[in-house]
């Protein structure tokens, strides 16, 4: 794990990097971090430091959370870029209460192993779901289709006054949608579902988001996974 502070009021994460260490490697991670930050509020929409933190404190989660969950998925990417320069290619990840779900295309079955082995290496990660995609032929060139999907899907759940959007995260890869986060009950899960099937192009929906009762929120690291929920959509 690399060591983390905080600074201030705001509980600023501060990522300390020892003397000795390799400015190649600290480059990496300082990018990685940046990439991560950026993409941390639920909506995917660039706000100031302030607004984030607001939409990080009325998440399920809550501030240190939603802080420790970057902390993960940063150092994933770092450890990805580390093992890989172009690992980060085709492949996304998601954490939600220590709970990573990765997705995207690989372009070999050791890619995708090699993707989910390090995925485990930060501190915290409770369960690993491997989402990813191989193909040899790499991006299917759906990816512009693939983000007018999740940015859809993400406007109507923020409009949407009986779901909390700020609680899922979205990816889509080749018209599927996969969902990650905590519900408030069945009822808010099924809209949620429902908002995600009912967009166009959408082949089908993923579900990894669990009710904030489910008890693996408070089971002990590396469980087996459970099978998730898969809605086809319908034809016609």
């Amino acid at each position: 794990m690399l060591p983390t502070r905080f600074l201030g009021p705001g509980l600023r994460p501060v990522i300390s990097f020892p003397a000795s260490a390799n400015p190649l490697r600290t480059l990496s991670l300082c990018a990685c971090l940046v990439l991560t930050l950026g993409a941390c509020t639920a909506p995917g929409i660039v706000v100031g430091a302030g607004a984030t933190g607001a939409v990080a404190a009325a998440q399920e989660r809550g501030l240190k959370g939603a802080i420790k969950d970057s902390r993960i998925r940063t150092e994933i990417n770092y450890y990805w870029l580390e093992h890989d320069r172009t690992m980060l290619r085709g492949l996304s990840t998601a954490v939600y209460e220590g709970r990573v779900l990765l997705t995207g295309i690989a372009v070999s079955e050791v890619r995708r192993n090699d993707a989910v082995r390090l995925a485990w290496k930060p501190d915290g990660v409770k369960e690993v779901i491997n989402e990813i995609i191989v193909d040899a032929k790499g991006s299917s060139g759906a990816f512009a289709r693939d983000t007018w999907i999740s940015t859809k899907l993400r406007s109507k759940l923020l409009f949407d006054g009986e779901i909390m959007g700020v609680n899922y995260s979205i990816n889509t890869v080749r018209g599927t949608v996969y969902l990650l986060g905590v519900a408030q009950d069945r009822v808010e899960l099924d809209r949620v579902i429902n908002h995600a099937r009912n967009l166009s192009y959408v082949r089908a929906v993923v579900n990894h988001a669990i009710l904030k009762t489910d008890p693996r929120l408070k089971s002990d690291p590396r469980r087996a996974r459970k099978k998730p929920e898969t809605e086809k959509k319908p034809k016609g």
